[in-house]
């Protein structure tokens, strides 16, 4: 990827819907052009937008991180199994304790019992699960950018990106999960085509896709192959914070740049933080610099993604490129509907 691909990329996680005309200015170069690209970065799964429930539906369900032991010679088959489900967000095949880790988003804490008992409890060659139940997010990823833009090229796209109008967010309704199950392969597709697929009227399309990005109950994400991107290392760190001081560490951690996700769980380590950096060395120095800053965490554990196999629904090689789209479904995330799924 070159610089005008990472800025294009860095343009679209401001504002994924933007249109090239809109971009032009700030990016200097001309609309046709930023189309082109964009066509040739998601031919070749560089790049993408994808659209999934918002971090507000935290209230309205559970979020859970999990990691799964497996046998010898089963982690490719285990992963792929996993990756193919639509209750599952990503997977990442890591060092450390574990082989796989998980996001999970469920409409209960019941339901992610369910997911474990039931949907992993069916893989053969699954040695050990430990679930990891988030009761605050941070920062959620479609916040983290690039660095690829300037300062006043920042300061022009967030002049132009639309801002939430402060509604309550509530829960997802079922004409809007149908518009974000369809945006979630392209979130650039336009409200006719959206609503030619669902069989919807296209104002019907436009309001549901306004009212979830405006209150928080949807997100569009723009996302890049990190590999290709320079961002080569990513991993997540176990944090043990005083509970007092929990919240107040864990809100000034989710402005670090390498901080890509953050969240609070239940548990000994009470912190995770999802990382992105540009090699081991700055995984290093970021850890030191913690510890400075904050002598009163304790690193329980750390972990190096060795490969993402989905991220957010989206399926990636080796590369991080997108070779496919598995969305998060709100809907099937009850134990009744992992019943009966294949293995």
């Amino acid at each position: 990827m070159d610089e005008l691909d990472l800025a294009l990329v860095n343009a679209l996680q401001h504002d994924p819907r933007a249109s090239w005309a809109r971009l032009a200015r700030p990016l200097g170069v001309d609309a046709a052009t930023l189309s082109r690209r964009w066509a040739r970065l998601g031919a070749s799964g560089e790049a993408w937008v994808t659209c999934y429930p918002g971090p507000s539906q935290l209230d309205f369900g559970a979020f859970a991180l999990v990691e799964v032991g497996c046998l010898p010679g089963a982690n490719q088959r285990i992963a792929a199994a996993i990756a193919a489900d639509p209750c599952t967000g990503s997977v990442e095949h890591t060092t450390g304790g574990r082989d796989l880790l998980l996001t999970v988003s469920a409409t209960s804490v019941a339901a992610v019992s369910g997911y474990v008992l039931d949907r992993l409890g069916a893989l053969d060659g699954i040695t050990f699960t430990r679930t990891h139940l988030s009761h605050r997010l941070h920062r959620e990823a479609s916040r983290w950018r690039l660095d690829s833009l300037s300062h006043d090229q920042r300061r022009d796209l967030e002049r132009g990106a639309g801002s939430g109008t402060g509604q309550e967010p509530g829960p997802l309704r079922d004409d809007e999960v149908a518009v974000l199950l369809a945006l979630a392969p392209d979130g650039r597709r336009s409200h006719a085509a959206l609503a030619a697929e669902l069989g919807m009227p296209e104002t019907r399309v436009r309001r549901a896709l306004t009212g979830m990005l405006s209150s928080g109950r949807a997100v569009l994400r723009c996302e890049a192959a990190h590999w290709l991107a320079g961002w080569r290392v990513t991993g997540m760190l176990w944090l043990q914070v005083p509970p007092p001081r929990l919240r107040a560490v864990a809100d000034r951690i989710a402005t670090m740049r390498e901080a890509r996700m953050v969240c609070s769980v239940v548990g000994r380590a009470n912190l995770m933080v999802n990382v992105w950096v540009h090699g081991m060395g700055e995984l290093a120095a970021y850890q030191a610099r913690l510890v400075s800053l904050y002598p009163e965490i304790q690193i329980v554990d750390q972990s190096v993604t060795l490969k993402w196999i989905k991220r957010v629904g989206r399926l990636l090689d080796e590369q991080g490129r997108g070779v496919g789209c598995v969305p998060l479904d709100p809907r099937k995330t009850s134990p009744a509907d992992l019943t009966g799924q294949n293995s």
